[in-house]
């Protein structure tokens, strides 16, 4: 029995991981990431990056953010700290579900992550006070290659759960998106 459970979510290639807990007198033990077990459920990810965020001042956002071109990049978020509203928009070219959206509650302790494909921008809403989120990356982070969209974009309509507040300079000049977007190439 594997200790990683896939959940599809309803954006193709966009999964719900369930950690499986051991406990003792001691206390909990996870594995957060197994690359043979996720390639065994039929979701392989190598990982090339780790990263790790602390945001501050609940209704914060950062993102959404991806990477175009040849180094599009999936990721693994877990949320080690706090609680947080993690957003996954599809950017894939000719994909069903082309600029939908889908959001899952994650919050440290509930055992479970959100597995982002390729071709998906990211970002995510702090709901506590702090939040602390671990990310793994696909790819290595390419600085020419980095894309943004506008949390407000109304093609979009992400309908965040608090008021927006702390975007980043960057962020906040993310702009919305036009009819010359065709996607990304995952």
């Amino acid at each position: 029995m594997s200790d990683l459970l896939l959940q599809s979510l309803p954006l193709a290639g966009l999964f719900s991981v369930q950690h499986k807990r051991h406990g003792d007198a001691r206390g909990q033990f996870a594995r957060l990431f197994c690359e043979g077990g996720l390639s065994e459920l039929g979701a392989p990810f190598h990982v090339r990056q780790i990263n790790h965020s602390q945001t501050l001042g609940a209704g914060s956002v950062r993102g959404l953010h991806y990477q175009q071109g040849d180094t599009p990049e999936a990721k693994l978020i877990t949320c080690l700290r706090g609680e947080v509203w993690d957003v996954a928009v599809d950017l894939r070219s000719g994909s069903p579900t082309f600029l939908q959206w889908h959001a899952e509650y994650l919050s440290a302790g509930d055992g479970r992550s959100l597995l982002i494909p390729a071709g998906f921008a990211h970002g995510f809403q702090v709901l506590s006070e702090e939040a602390e989120l671990l990310y793994l990356h696909s790819a290595d982070y390419a600085p020419g290659r980095e894309g943004g969209l506008s949390v407000h974009d109304p093609r979009l309509a992400i309908d965040w759960p608090l008021p927006v507040k702390n975007l980043s300079a960057r962020d906040a000049a993310h702009p919305w998106l036009d009819h010359h977007f065709t996607g990304v190439h995952a």
